[in-house]
């Protein structure tokens, strides 16, 4: 019997979506039939003034769109620039709906913390806030260009400040209140914030966590700050108690005492160049200081607005839920779905505290439409025998997203058969580097188990091998040929674009590489195989770690593998670290079941020379193992920027292992 997909939308359902009404309209622009996805995606790539016009024209944004082209070209993908004449702002085109709500309009913002009721906060309240923030910052001298920091929770306040500071044209950047000392200065004293807001605490597995300490130590660290803004957190904390605990900072004061002090409530809006810095992201940072990389505002807008609208058929009303911090991409990606009159659903804590239900008991109670996940979760929830179809209704889900690492064919099928037939699942890559994806997910077209669906509209999406040339078959490198509004304006402090250059353009010169190691599915999907700079490499034959991780998470001992490449007698040989089940201790015929699983389900070329057992695997705090930190542990490198990671700690189960002599 022939592959059936697993979900595929209906006639009637294909012509409701926002990208079904977007493809008629482009065919009026193209002059031509554009039956499908294949033929709208091929247009979007062979006409870009065409195709980003319109998405300029029809997804709503707010602005001068000026004279001219939509897209300059230039020698060099890095040179191209978009809407040259432009202006906008892009707190103007989030903040969409007037103060004058009417009855029963929906929330901006649905929040919640940890073991408290959710708080609602509406479109109108929400402007004020961001009204009161702005003005503050005026007050306080911040111009356009100038950095605000956050170091802050997921929660309404940090998305008001943010929508504030892009009110008047300052640089937003942000991280979570679980990053140490180190791993806050890393970050901000690269980029020099002048005002600084933060959490005096966070919850994370039942426990708050006091961060005044730290606080005090990180402003001495940053002389750049004029101002220390402080939120008590939970917001229902006494504030008058925060402001005798703040008397050891210099310049701090409390959140109500910034909004005290602010002159007003009116929001201005600047409207400044389409190139103008919106957002400062910072690479993970496990091999020396991150890289802080600068996102123009109108590339985030419309790169935002084609994944939201087009991709995933957001719309007015709609709530959507992602699950993560101020200090991943995907914060930055969630704040705009607000462009598209949708409503943000936040959690801030532990995914599975008190139990691994809470993001479905949140999903019910408010009504989720698109649910926002890892892989990782997903993988999990298949691991501890979950069936959350079960336990919750979940019928308002249309749509479960997820990215973070490869979405394995097992979690394909996990999702439809325990989570609901009726879901559309879209699996996505593309990372930090240009705060958005490469590849995602089309609501028109049928999902195929193991596969990632399309290649984004407008971006010319490739996989080449070591010489650049474009492969139909087999794994290669991910590419881009051609310019995309997101990609970054810039690194910060890199006078002539030397480190931006070498980090996307000098590996394949004219295409922009991602770093992740893929290849092309039959059914014009994709499927990613881990990150290229961790790719193995045993007898000269690249392997991607991804398939020894799918072999080995099906075997009900192993709750997670990582693999490393060892240098070993002039060769390179392949080493599973695995982390087993409470209880469990590996043994020889668990070690030649892993490794039959392996070569019966991927070949003899992807079986470990050694299997080691450790306690736990290291991860960034966006949730990514980190292999390169564990290859360089094996071989007695340093791994620099420790503070990248949830527990650095963990990368001691790998020094000085006997097995690896």
């Amino acid at each position: 019997m022939p592959e059936q997909p697993l979900w595929e939308p209906n006639a009637e359902a294909v012509a409701a979506t926002l990208l079904d009404h977007f493809r008629r309209a482009a065919e009026a622009v193209a002059g031509r039939s554009l039956p499908d996805y294949p033929a709208l995606h091929d247009w979007s790539v062979e006409d870009p003034n065409g195709f980003w016009d319109l998405v300029w024209a029809e997804l709503g944004v707010i602005g001068d769109r000026g004279d001219g082209q939509a897209m300059v070209s230039a020698p060099e993908l890095v040179d191209t620039r978009f809407f040259p004449g432009s202006r906008l702002n892009y707190a103007e085109n989030l903040l969409r709906v007037g103060p004058e709500e009417p009855a029963g309009a929906d929330p901006s913002m649905l929040s919640t913390v940890e073991g408290s009721p959710v708080q609602e906060l509406s479109r109108a309240d929400l402007m004020s806030l961001v009204g009161r923030l702005s003005q503050f910052l005026r007050a306080e001298g911040i111009e356009p260009g100038d950095r605000v920091a956050a170091w802050m929770p997921n929660t309404s306040e940090t998305y008001a400040v943010m929508l504030a500071a892009a009110t008047i044209g300052a640089v937003f950047t942000s991280t979570s209140p679980d990053f140490g000392t180190d791993g806050v200065v890393d970050r901000f004293g690269q980029t020099e914030p002048i005002v600084l807001f933060a959490a005096d605490g966070y919850r994370y597995n039942g426990t708050r966590h006091d961060v005044l300490d730290r606080l005090a130590e990180v402003r001495a660290a940053l002389p750049s700050l004029r101002r220390v803004v402080v939120l008590p957190f939970p917001a229902i904390d006494t504030d008058g108690e925060l402001a005798s605990r703040l008397s050891g900072i210099v310049d701090a004061i409390t959140w109500e005492d910034a909004l005290g002090r602010a002159p007003s409530s009116d929001l201005v809006f600047d409207r400044l160049p389409f190139d103008h810095p919106l957002f400062i992201l910072y690479s993970s940072g496990t091999t020396g200081k991150p890289k802080c990389i600068v996102h123009r505002a109108g590339g985030v807008l419309l790169k935002h607005l084609t994944e939201h609208q087009l991709h995933g058929d957001i719309r007015p009303g709609d709530r959507v839920l992602y699950f993560t911090t101020a200090g991943w991409m995907m914060w930055n990606w969630l704040a705009t779905v607000l462009a598209s009159g949708a409503t943000l659903v936040l959690y801030d804590g532990s995914p599975t505290h008190p139990t691994i239900d809470v993001l479905f008991d949140l999903t019910d109670e408010v009504g989720v439409n698109l649910f926002g996940t890892s892989a990782k979760f997903i993988d999990s929830l298949n691991k501890l025998g979950r069936s959350p179809r079960t336990t919750h209704a979940l019928d308002t889900v249309r749509t479960i997203t997820s990215t973070g690492s490869p979405l394995v064919p097992e979690s394909f099928d996990f999702v439809y058969a325990e989570i609901g037939d009726h879901v559309f699942l879209t699996s996505m890559s593309g990372g930090t580097d240009l705060c958005g994806c490469l590849v995602i997910g089309d609501p028109t077209s049928p999902v195929w188990r193991g596969e990632i669906q399309r290649p984004a509209l407008g971006l010319d999406i490739a996989v080449v091998d070591g010489d650049g040339e474009p492969m139909t078959e087999g794994q290669g490198e991910l590419v881009c040929r051609n310019a995309f509004p997101s990609m970054p304006l810039e690194f910060w402090n890199d006078p002539g674009g030397e480190r931006y250059r070498a980090a996307y353009f000098d590996r394949f010169p004219g295409l922009w590489h991602q770093g992740d190691f893929a290849e092309w599915c039959e059914h014009g999907g994709m499927a990613i195989h881990g990150r290229s700079d961790a790719t193995l490499n045993p007898g000269g034959v690249r392997i991607g770690t991804a398939e020894i991780y799918r072999q080995v998470e099906q075997l009900d001992e192993v709750t997670e593998g990582l693999v490393i490449s060892q240098d070993y007698e002039a060769d390179q040989r392949v080493v599973l670290f695995v982390t087993l089940r409470d209880g469990l201790t590996l043994d020889d015929e668990l070690s030649d079941r892993i490794r039959h699983q392996i070569r019966a389900g991927a070949s003899p070329r992807h079986v470990p020379a050694v299997v080691v057992q450790v306690p736990e695997l290291p991860r960034t705090r966006s949730g990514k193992l980190v292999e390169l930190a564990v290859r360089n542990v094996v071989h007695g490198q340093p791994v620099l920027n420790q503070e990248a990671l949830i527990d650095a700690s963990v990368l001691d189960y790998f020094k000085d292992r006997p097995e690896l002599g």
